[in-house]
């Protein structure tokens, strides 16, 4: 996407910053796929009444959920390991120390997280200072993406107290200073914690049209978020989404399904933004998208209007299904999907 703003470099790396005047959802659309030379990012979605080490452990059990879902892209060579042979175990440990060796990752943690994912054990209490786990996390993170840093989106609840305000900056702090991610705090304003800079930030074209037009929103009242949010990776169906997980596996014994590409980044035009595609059969022309519960956000709800009306100016067919639609009956999603490829190829006109 070329649209000469790179406002995620505005704020200063490795730092905690306030973006005064945008609301995070719409920063979560900016950042849907992640744009070329941002960092990558995670969206933490803490609730209030918590201290500072509370703050600190949820996320970092959350983000160490997300590195086990992420493997094996973090970990070059591990792509074909099996976790049930103490051979493949060792393999990993050896491919998290060569690793470790040539870069800033802590081969100790690396090798632990590898070891975990391919056995799929959670991890264990105390084994690691949480130093060592935000410092690893966040290397972790920004290998899955090929990105050069990590920084979280935290969205700031409404109406907090003087304390929970003081804790939550206090554990955005922690995580700046002691794990190295940018981090941004973004919504309600502070109102007892004065040392946060505040940053004013440029907002690409698409996003500054997306918060002038109209306000659609979806019928259903928006559900509370998941607590943190992580980008998907591209070529797979999202290892956090049960839905795109259950689709696939109703597609893949199917050969009128091949080529298909999931998470697919679509670059339609050269100044345009770039469409994060669900699931994508580009010889075909068809494209599906499965919406989780943040496409009920009313700026993802806007921005999701706008993208099916550009891609069907493109030639293209949209199908839309909820989480819910395909966890019910994956395999009338399936089927759906079939009779639309069939249509398009007996057509004769792939785009």
């Amino acid at each position: 996407m070329t649209t000469g703003v790179r406002w995620w470099a505005e704020p200063p790396p490795g730092r905690t910053s306030y973006l005064a005047d945008v609301d995070p959802d719409l920063l979560s659309v900016g950042l849907d796929p992640l744009p070329a030379g941002a960092p990558a990012v995670v969206r933490f979605h803490p609730a209030a009444g918590r201290t500072v080490a509370q703050y600190v452990g949820a996320f970092l059990d959350a983000l160490d959920r997300a590195a086990v879902e992420l493997f094996p892209r973090w970990l070059p060579g591990a792509e074909r390991l099996d976790g049930r042979s103490e051979l493949g175990l060792a393999a990993a440990r050896a491919l998290a120390g060569r690793l470790a060796a040539q870069s800033e990752h802590f081969g100790p943690f690396l090798a632990d997280t590898a070891d975990r994912a391919l056995r799929g054990a959670p991890a264990a209490p105390g084994r690691f200072p949480a130093e060592v786990r935000a410092r690893g996390l966040g290397s972790i993170l920004a290998s899955a993406y090929s990105r050069f840093a990590a920084a979280v989106l935290i969205d700031l609840p409404a109406e907090l107290t003087p304390d929970d305000e003081r804790a939550l900056v206090g554990a955005a702090e922690w995580l700046a200073g002691h794990g190295r991610f940018t981090v941004w705090l973004a919504g309600p304003a502070l109102r007892f914690v004065d040392r946060i800079p505040t940053v004013r930030i440029t907002l690409p074209v698409y996003l500054k049209d997306l918060a002038a037009g109209p306000a659609l929103s979806p019928a259903a009242a928006e559900p509370p978020p998941a607590l943190l949010t992580w980008p998907p990776l591209a070529g797979l169906p999202r290892a956090d989404s049960p839905a795109e997980q259950a689709l696939e596996r109703a597609l893949a014994p199917h050969d009128w399904a091949a080529g298909r590409c999931w998470n697919h980044e679509f670059d339609w035009h050269l100044l345009a933004k770039t469409y994060r595609l669900d699931l994508f059969w580009p010889a075909d022309g068809v494209v599906v998208e499965v919406d989780g519960d943040d496409h009920r956000s009313r700026w993802k709800y806007a921005d999701d209007r706008r993208r099916d009306v550009q891609l069907q100016l493109l030639g293209h067919d949209v199908l839309r299904f909820t989480n819910e639609q395909v966890l019910h009956d994956p395999t009338a999603a399936a089927l759906t999907i079939r009779d639309l490829l069939q249509l398009r190829r007996s057509s004769h006109s792939p785009k």
